[in-house]
């Protein structure tokens, strides 16, 4: 049901596969560390201390870069992976600025009054 006067496709902002890269722990992780890096990294680095195999962590990595998370560059053999700051920011942002605009003015939102 859409809510009046709501202007967002909520089905379009909720992406599955981001949501779903992103719901993994281990992908959390390898992603924390490559945000925390500044920089892009091979999947050796990114694998550095992880106790997953590299083959697990590369499989992670392509999740995440279908998802648009991050973003892969080949420089010869290596493979180099970089966090895609603005994409993940908007979609979030997309997202919640959508939720406070449809939820807002949908009946029962918390801190309104029920008409009676």
């Amino acid at each position: 049901m859409l809510v009046q006067g709501c202007k967002f496709d909520l089905t379009a902002l909720f992406r599955p596969e981001l949501y779903r890269a992103l719901g993994d722990p281990s992908r959390i992780a390898l992603l924390a560390r490559l945000a925390q890096s500044g920089r892009a990294c091979t999947v050796s680095e990114i694998a550095a201390g992880c106790p997953l195999d590299l083959s697990v962590v590369s499989r992670h990595l392509a999740t995440l870069r279908d998802a648009g998370v991050v973003e892969s560059t080949r420089r010869g053999r290596e493979v180099l992976y970089s966090f895609r700051t603005e994409g993940v920011v908007s979609a979030l942002r997309a997202l919640a600025l959508a939720l406070e605009t449809c939820c807002a003015q949908s009946p029962g939102h918390p801190g309104e009054e029920e008409e009676k």
